[in-house]
């Protein structure tokens, strides 16, 4: 009489702990790459705010552009993590650019004389 065990046998087990691998060592870089992606999305988006709220600060404030995102009240917020410094401010246009700590990349935007991708977020 036989006796027959219940279970999985070792090369079984060693098949999908196998497969397991295989499936994590895809999965896991493109995860980190949509995280980054996520931040820059969010720094576009600020920067795009950032575009409208400065129209908005232009008209309320005798055509002049802010010179920093501080002295536009609460006019304007960047996202959490993200960092949105003005530059170079004229009478006829402003830049500005965005960071987050989580990625290496930046994004910049220009309004106004000297713009070669006038409203439009870069990111490099």
């Amino acid at each position: 009489m036989t006796r027959r065990s219940q279970g999985f046998t070792l090369i079984e087990l060693l098949i999908v702990v196998v497969i397991i691998g295989i499936l994590a060592a895809i999965a896991i870089p493109k995860f980190s790459n949509t995280k980054e992606k996520a931040y820059i999305a969010s720094m576009k988006t600020d920067l795009r705010n950032l575009a409208t709220a400065q129209e908005t600060y232009f008209a309320d404030n005798n055509s002049v552009y802010a010179s920093s995102t501080t002295s536009m009240g609460t006019t304007y917020h960047a996202s959490t993590g993200v960092t949105v410094t003005i530059g170079g401010v004229t009478g006829t246009g402003w830049s500005a650019t965005a960071t987050h700590p989580s990625t290496i990349k930046t994004c910049t935007i220009t309004l106004g004389s000297g713009a070669t991708t006038e409203g439009t977020p870069v990111c490099q």
